[in-house]
């Protein structure tokens, strides 16, 4: 009985001492670390900010994109994207379809064990994000 009380005491101490959960905020700036089950190619820089006005946007690795967004707890999801229409290399191209498609079809959102923001689509692996420091 005595370990049982030390449990819970131990427990309700620790809870009081975690640090505020990841939550995905507004006007803040994300970057990309992986589409799906590929990581980015070297030196592509993706990201989004999802502004108050409900509208997301970022570089694409090439070119800047925007689009509007709905965000209601943990759903989230993209409307047409646009972007500007610059030309790189072909592999940065192909890289930066994919992840508009990628973002086309996010569903939901959450944070993996690690504190990683996490996009999710219907099926298929997510887009993996971190808090870009500065």
């Amino acid at each position: 009985m005595k370990r049982l009380a030390l449990t819970a005491t131990v427990g309700a101490s620790l809870l009081g001492c975690a640090a505020e959960p990841v939550q995905l905020e507004h006007n803040r700036s994300y970057i990309l670390e992986w589409i799906g089950e590929r990581p980015l190619m070297d030196y592509s820089h993706l990201t989004i900010t999802l502004g108050e006005d409900g509208r997301a946007y970022g570089n694409g690795g090439c070119n800047h994109w925007f689009a509007p967004y709905t965000l209601e707890g943990e759903k989230l999801s993209f409307g047409k994207i646009g972007s500007t229409r610059k030309l790189c290399a072909p592999a940065l191209m192909e890289q930066e379809r994919r992840f508009l498609q990628a973002l086309e079809n996010v569903q939901r959102w959450d944070v993996s064990p690690i504190e990683q923001i996490r996009f999710w689509p219907a099926e298929g692996k997510p887009l993996r994000w971190w808090l870009e420091e500065g």
